[in-house]
């Protein structure tokens, strides 16, 4: 099993690892969740994918097992800067603006996970080696992107989960139905655990 973080920059050196990551996505929140997304060519994508973003991808002999967007706080593209910011200022009709409890932040130590996952086809008996694995990696990166915290819609009971594995996770925001899921909106710190 390996890690891998993506950037337009080194993406170029992985093969069809970015394109793999986009059709997990796909069968994971369009074809399972019957999430409403932009799509193309069996591969889920954003406004968000784009050159500042990262992409974490846990996979194996390349099969895509898990994954995440990792966007900084500070970029813009557009009207859009990043989903939590967008959803706060009413730009995104799937996401409730009520999600934090203070005002999304934009700061160059403070970046967004979203698009997290695990492929609901892997094993029971590592599937928390895998999410170990995903979490560890984009702690990881976010830190060597000068991260001292991320922020993310993740599912309601995650946060428990986070905890469990040495991550300083609590909620920003009331746990809310986003896409026929119990969702809460968290903040992550990056300074405490997670070697």
């Amino acid at each position: 099993m390996q890690t891998t973080t993506l950037s337009f920059s080194n993406m170029h050196d992985h093969g069809p690892l970015f394109t793999d990551l986009l059709r997990a996505r796909h069968r994971t929140f369009i074809e399972q969740a019957q999430w409403d997304l932009p799509q193309a060519d069996g591969m889920e994508f954003d406004q968000y994918d784009t050159p500042a973003s990262r992409w974490v991808a846990v996979h194996d002999f390349g099969r895509i097992l898990a994954g995440v967007r990792l966007t900084p706080t500070t970029h813009r593209c557009g009207i859009y800067s990043y989903m939590i910011r967008d959803a706060q200022a009413g730009l995104l009709d799937s996401i409730p603006s009520d999600l934090m409890d203070e005002e999304a932040p934009v700061a160059p130590h403070i970046w967004e996970s979203s698009r997290v996952f695990v492929c609901n086809d892997v094993p029971a008996k590592i599937r928390m080696r895998v999410q170990m694995q995903l979490i560890g990696q984009m702690v990881g990166s976010a830190r060597e992107l000068g991260a001292t915290s991320v922020i993310g819609i993740i599912p309601a009971t995650s946060p428990r989960l986070a905890r469990r594995v040495g991550l300083d996770c609590v909620a920003a925001g009331p746990v809310m139905n986003i896409g026929g899921s119990e969702s809460v909106c968290v903040k992550i710190s990056m300074a405490t655990k997670m070697h």
